[in-house]
């Protein structure tokens, strides 16, 4: 079997729409269907890391990657579930677009500095958790990247959000990244009883069609709760609303986003049927 690393950017400029809870327990229902997945917390708030019950340390994360002083396979750190496994997040990442922003390799640094890992083979997903800006964290882990999936909740003002992130994969799809696509949509934090969800979310199918997820994801005060216990919902409290729904999604994820190549088997023809005896006429 042959496993092809996938990386994905979970990003959305605009905050509170589930992103990093996206990225926290997607990554957790991947990792339960044995997938061996790696998640990359970009975001100096580090809520994936804290989410993920890790805790934050300096010098451990992305940041002293991207700077040369420590090879990759050192910042990735182990969580308490078999095949998941996170680079945390630090403080040091919040300077990072001041850091960084002269760089003639800016836009390259992540795809760069996660080529060791990608080429090794050992994940089927890297999931980056973007910062919620359009800066050039965001960007240059959108070169890095497969995919993009945007998380966002059905609200009068997504299609604004969708316009703004749209154009930038387009733009980078463009200019530094012809293979990255627009992985797909999926609702959060979702409320079906309400008119404005439903007309919403059939505005945003009518307009990107096949890239909006089936699943959706509900309000569920175990997906809120999850995370100051550091551990991913569907870990948590496997039963409730929002595990189900994450686990539904990560089924719809995997099928769109194959990672194993298994040699298919040919069975054997099956054998000619017998040719009839003949019976001489009487």
């Amino acid at each position: 079997m042959e496993r092809r690393t996938k990386v994905i950017a979970i990003a959305n400029q605009k905050g509170g729409v589930g992103k990093t809870t996206t990225v926290v327990n997607l990554a957790a229902a991947l990792s339960a269907r044995k997938r061996a997945v790696l998640v990359v917390d970009l975001d100096p708030q580090a809520h994936a890391t804290l989410g993920l019950g890790l805790e934050k340390q300096p010098g451990v994360s992305l940041y002293p990657v991207l700077l040369g002083e420590k090879p990759i396979e050192d910042v990735i750190q182990p969580t308490k579930w078999n095949n998941l496994n996170v680079i945390p997040s630090e403080v040091d990442l919040a300077g990072a677009e001041l850091d960084f922003g002269a760089r003639e390799d800016r836009l390259e640094m992540i795809r760069n500095a996660l080529a060791p890992v990608r080429e090794a083979g050992a994940f089927d997903y890297i999931i980056l958790d973007c910062p919620p800006s359009l800066g050039i964290v965001m960007t240059s882990s959108l070169v890095a990247s497969d995919g993009v999936l945007i998380p966002i909740q059905a609200e009068f003002l997504a299609m604004d959000g969708l316009a703004l992130i749209t154009s930038s994969i387009e733009r980078i799809r463009q200019s530094v990244n012809p293979s990255l696509d627009l992985n797909g949509i999926v609702f959060t934090m979702v409320n079906s009883q309400t008119k404005l969800t439903q007309d919403v979310m059939g505005e945003v199918r009518n307009h990107f069609g096949e890239k909006v997820y089936e699943t959706t994801i509900p309000r569920n005060v175990r997906v809120s709760e999850a995370p100051s216990m550091g551990t991913p919902v569907v870990f948590l409290d496997p039963r409730s609303k929002g595990a189900e729904s994450y686990k539904a999604f990560a089924w719809e994820f995997m099928a769109k986003n194959p990672t194993r190549i298994d040699t298919p088997v040919i069975p054997p023809a099956p054998p000619a049927p017998a040719t009839p005896a003949t019976t001489p006429n009487s």
